[in-house]
């Protein structure tokens, strides 16, 4: 087990959507974040109190977690000295990166001599089998996006939240590395060899009783060239019985792509759907999931209410206003 509490290490982060796992953990589990360390000409700042390694320990800190998501998952030489420092003052580390800690020598020499402890979240721990494609019993409902860091994971916990609190019978299921540091367990998907990902999904999201959901925590995008094919063992593998959109309407370009333009909700909606009903073919899109983070309280309302009236579904963001709605389309299929 990770060690709570953490301090978050944003590294050199350029920008905000680089921290998410700091971030998902700050928004989802306050309790176990006592500050955040960051290094010179950090783009990110999670609003904790900034801490050194030292204030971070006598604050209770037993972990200092990664919390940059970067592209291609790769530890950073910049970050060394400070990881190497925190395991000689008795921190344990956890990462989520695909560039996985017990692969870097000094790390490892570094936990030895001290008695640390080293996480890698993103590493498969279970033979997953090849998927089968079986009708299970239960329910299932998968976040599918316009493109990646668009608030799949937010709009999976808000709704898990909404439906415990309607008495609604739902679990989580995390399938990424913030997921599974928030929630203690989970899938890491997208390091699980090509093959078994969708066989992953099914193992995730068991049969279970007639009126339990499995709200599975969405990956990349379809329309994203770089991270599609995680996306598509979701929507085999998880057999959803019903899809939520979602979208963050101020990106004018896909993430980590500026030549590629975001694809409309509708083509999502149209795309995830035929997709989906190969696996199940009772499968409706329920509703629309914004992240509107980035506007006013009036440009909110305002847009919601116009994606609202032009795709026909309850268009919400769940997380700055409840994920009620959400849970109310789920209930009535």
């Amino acid at each position: 087990m990770i060690e709570t509490p953490y301090l978050l290490f944003l590294g050199d982060a350029p920008d905000m959507l680089a921290a998410k796992v700091a971030i998902g953990i700050r928004d989802w589990r306050p309790d176990h974040a006592v500050g955040q360390i960051s290094l010179p000409g950090c783009g990110a700042d999670l609003g904790l109190t900034e801490m050194s390694l030292a204030e971070g320990k006598a604050a209770g800190a037993k972990t200092l977690v990664i919390g940059v998501a970067n592209r291609g998952g790769i530890i950073s030489q910049a970050w060394k000295e400070v990881l190497i420092e925190a395991l000689g003052m008795g921190y344990d580390l956890a990462s989520g990166l695909h560039n996985l800690l017990r692969d870097e020598g000094d790390l490892v020499a570094a936990s030895q001599v001290n008695g640390g402890t080293l996480h890698d979240v993103r590493v498969p721990n279970v033979d997953y089998p090849i998927a089968n494609g079986k009708k299970r019993s239960g329910k299932r409902v998968l976040a599918v996006g316009t493109d990646c860091s668009v608030g799949k994971m937010y709009t999976a916990m808000a709704l898990d939240d909404a439906m415990r609190a309607k008495g609604m019978n739902s679990t989580f299921r995390a399938t990424g590395q913030t997921g599974i540091l928030i929630t203690g367990s989970g899938v890491p998907l997208d390091a699980v060899i090509a093959d078994f990902m969708a066989g992953a999904v099914e193992y995730l999201t068991p049969d279970n009783e007639p009126d339990h959901w499995d709200i599975i925590e969405g990956q990349g995008s379809l329309f994203h060239v770089s991270y599609s094919g995680v996306t598509m063992a979701l929507i085999h593998g998880g057999q959803p019985d019903a899809l939520i959109i979602c979208h963050e309407p101020t990106r004018t370009h896909m993430r980590g792509l500026p030549e590629y333009t975001p694809p409309s909700m509708e083509a999502v909606r149209d795309m995830a759907l035929t997709l989906a009903r190969v696996a199940n073919p009772a499968c409706e899109v329920v509703g629309i999931s914004i992240n509107t983070q980035h506007m006013s309280e009036d440009e909110a309302k305002a847009y919601l209410e116009k994606v609202e009236a032009q795709m026909g579904l309850p268009a919400v963001d769940p997380y700055r206003h409840g994920a009620e709605r959400l849970a109310d389309a789920l209930a009535a299929l």
